[in-house]
């Protein structure tokens, strides 16, 4: 269960900072990642996406803390990061997006994907001694 703790927080301090990001640098950061900027008033639903990236970031301290009894919170992230995977895939796959703009962000939700799902039953990894 140690392990599913330092995920969570690993995640959330990734989920903190991505908000402040595009809460406080949405052009910058757009543009950084390779992506077309958008007009300035797309910085307001930008915004509204970056407050709930902050939300959870901060829940997934608190999810770190009793993660069996906030399993339908974590269950919500691996959620939210198989979202992210399969837009990536999709946008990529139909050349909206260059691999080199998704290969990150789709690896990362890859990864946090299996690290949540394999150490989420503590379980799972055991041995079984009969």
């Amino acid at each position: 269960m140690k392990k599913l703790k330092v995920v969570c927080y690993i995640i959330g301090v990734s989920q903190i900072v991505l908000a402040a990001l595009y809460l406080f640098a949405p052009s910058f950061f757009i543009e950084w990642q390779g992506l077309n900027v958008p007009a300035k008033d797309m910085n307001y639903p930008i915004a509204m996406f970056a407050a709930r990236l902050l939300v959870y970031g901060v829940g997934m301290f608190v999810i770190a803390q009793e993660p069996v009894e906030n399993r339908f919170w974590l269950n919500g992230m691996i959620a939210i990061q198989v979202i992210d995977l399969v837009a990536g895939i999709f946008y990529t796959t139909t050349g909206v997006v260059a691999f080199e703009s998704s290969s990150v962000p789709m690896f990362n939700a890859a990864l946090f994907i299996a690290l949540m799902v394999v150490f989420r039953n503590p379980t799972a990894n055991k041995v079984s001694h009969a």
